[in-house]
């Protein structure tokens, strides 16, 4: 009886430190909203210089940019120290680049089935919604920045004011921001990246040309004032237009930061429902 109590007693002792270390670290703990996006913007942002499509990309977009702002708008010809010549093509540029650059985020995931793949990682939909689309802006960031030395440049050659360049720089990248997230949203719509990017090319037209006086004045002819108002502040041009002056607006920053959270979340929206089928 004795023994049996000691070799009772040895055995719960030998039980007891292993039940209090589980007791005391509790469950291993998951990686928080945060670290899981920053794990996708790591992996996906990488994924842009594995390849050569990135340097094609980004040469592409310099070297255009700079050809429009020296050849069609004359930027050292114009005599002044500004980078205006360098900003008014950023729209169009955008409205090429960014379908170009998220055509393919969700449309290829979904034609290869690795979507399926993705929906069983650890990770919401919101995070790999939110981590592919900041990794892409990262990328049409990184390329904006290496037009950099224009700003050089004209500081070289004159006195500009560099707090409407900055203002410029920033409006330029809110505007990239609004136009990838219209394509990001369409490229989860279909498997084909080709439509993508016609649809994508076709939505960014429609929501810069609404700020255009053509527009309004074709709307002017038989609706009223406030449907012309209303138009023209749905318009990214309006808005990006204001930036560039070095105008701040409380409504021309709340604008792309709320179509960017709109479409993101419709796109998450689209996936889950997809995902249901």
């Amino acid at each position: 009886m004795s023994g049996a109590r000691d070799r009772s007693s040895h055995s719960d002792g030998g039980k007891m430190p292993e039940q209090a270390a589980r007791n005391s670290f509790g469950p291993p703990s998951t990686p928080s909203a945060l670290a899981r996006v920053i794990s996708v913007f790591r992996r996906e942002f990488a994924t842009y210089f594995a390849t050569p499509v990135a340097a094609v990309f980004i040469v592409m977009f310099v070297a255009i940019a700079a050809l429009l702002s020296f050849q069609m708008a004359g930027l050292y010809t114009r005599g002044q120290a500004d980078l205006r010549a360098f900003f008014q093509w950023q729209p169009w540029l955008g409205m090429l680049f960014m379908p170009a650059l998220g055509m393919r985020l969700w449309s290829d995931e979904r034609r290869s089935g690795s979507i399926e793949l993705l929906m069983t990682l650890p990770l919401t939909t919101r995070d790999m919604v939110l981590g592919k689309f900041l990794a892409a802006w990262a990328f049409a960031c990184v390329a904006l920045l290496l037009t950099t030395p224009l700003w050089i440049t004209i500081a070289w050659l004159g006195e500009p004011d560099h707090g409407v360049i900055l203002a410029g720089y920033l409006a330029t990248a809110m505007l990239f921001a609004t136009l990838l997230s219209v394509s990001v949203c369409l490229s989860a719509c279909t498997r084909n990246s080709v439509v993508a990017f016609v649809l994508s090319v076709a939505a960014c037209f429609v929501l810069l040309l609404t700020g255009f006086s053509i527009v309004q004045d074709f709307f002017a002819q038989w609706s009223s004032k406030w449907v012309i108002e209303s138009l023209a502040s749905m318009s990214a041009m309006t808005h990006f237009n204001g930036l560039t002056r070095g105008v701040f607006d409380a409504r021309d920053v709340l604008y792309p930061l709320s179509v960017v959270f709109a479409l993101l979340w419709v796109n998450v929206l689209l996936l889950d429902w997809r995902g249901s089928q």
